[in-house]
């Protein structure tokens, strides 16, 4: 491991050796590619919206055994069983709770009353300011090259924007692969840097090798945000499944989600009830219409089979613009290191200029 270390906001207040994150991402941010992260001096996020509660306690404990450095935990602030595992989380200790969208005050606060590090993702600056006059420790701030759920202001736009508006550590995702890329996030004055597609192509990652290959030979033109697949902008790799689905109509997309949310049903052993409540917290905390709400049951599925079973003919595969500047698969402590050496020459470099 690098001896090497730029010390952040972010580094202090959760105790890791580098000002980096690895994201929850779904399907993909288990156990071992959490471990081989925090073993590596970043934080890793174990992606919680696609396991059962017995999955992720069984998750957190398999984490916990094979490394005391941080870590965290994504969760679904809508989901219908929130409280119950901002209480797991709590109860083991997990240093980081993440969530997509923003918590309600009371669970911010119970986490926060437990040494709990809050950290909501966000993708505004109202929403930044609104969080932060919650009381959340920190914000990953997510620009429109981002994968999976996704808005439209570049990172190079949002990050300035909301570094200027809280006095809270931010964490810019969405674009973000090297040293060059951490050096400009903390001249931008961010903290700290969250990447997904780069932690996702790395030899940790237990997506198939087959799809992998996907990626790695995707330019910066390989990727598109669709609502399609579940009713708001979502990037994914542009595969032949995903042309289909974007010329497809609104019957057969809600045909197929309802189909997908079946599977999703029996894989999780949810009952149609908990399905139904989740839906209308997603409808309420969302603002989605109904014909939103039951395409939301695309991605679970849709995602498993592209990034679980390796069958991109049959599912999506969830990936920011930058795949199209990723080349290689390195171990997880091999890229941090790599990052962090690439970004203090280029911080060096860049003081070495400063004349006068």
């Amino acid at each position: 491991m690098l001896e090497q270390r730029i010390r952040t906001r972010w580094t202090e207040i959760v105790g890791v050796r580098h000002p980096i994150v690895q994201t929850g991402m779904g399907w993909v941010a288990g156990p071992h590619l959490v471990t081989a992260t925090a073993r590596a001096g970043a934080l890793g996020i174990l992606a919680s919206a696609t396991m059962s509660y017995d999955e992720l306690a069984a998750a957190i404990r398999e984490v916990k055994e094979r490394t005391d450095a941080p870590f965290g935990v994504n969760l679904r602030a809508d989901a219908a069983d929130a409280a119950e595992r901002v209480d797991l989380l709590i109860k083991e200790g997990v240093r980081v709770a993440s969530f997509a969208l923003a918590p309600k005050r009371e669970l911010i606060a119970k986490l926060k009353d437990a040494g709990t590090v809050v950290v909501p993702s966000i993708g505004a600056k109202r929403h930044a300011e609104k969080v932060a006059a919650w009381g959340v420790d920190a914000v990953v701030v997510q620009g429109g090259e981002g994968g999976g759920h996704t808005g439209g202001v570049a990172t190079s736009l949002l990050l300035p924007q909301i570094t200027a508006a809280v006095d809270i550590p931010v964490l810019a995702a969405g674009g973000f692969f090297d040293g060059r890329g951490l050096a400009a996030a903390l001249a931008y004055g961010a903290d700290g840097i969250a990447m997904g597609t780069r932690f996702l192509l790395t030899s940790d990652s237990r997506v198939p090798e087959a799809v992998k290959a996907l990626y790695l030979a995707a330019d910066v033109n390989g990727t598109i945000a669709t609502p399609k697949i579940d009713g708001v902008p979502h990037r994914v790799l542009r595969t032949g499944l995903v042309e289909q689905i974007e010329r497809s109509g609104t019957a057969s997309s809600l045909l197929r989600s309802a189909r997908n949310g079946l599977a999703f049903k029996k894989m999780t052993g949810m009952s149609l009830r908990a399905m139904a409540k989740d839906g209308l917290a997603m409808r309420k905390h969302h603002g989605l219409r109904l014909g939103q709400v039951v395409m939301a049951a695309n991605t679970p599925m849709l995602l498993k089979a592209g990034l679980v079973q390796g069958n991109p003919a049959a599912g999506v595969l969830s990936a920011g613009q930058v795949v199209g500047l990723i080349e290689d698969l390195p171990s997880c402590e091999d890229l941090v290191d790599r990052i962090i050496a690439e970004a203090v020459a280029a911080l060096s470099g860049a003081s070495a200029t400063v004349v006068g």
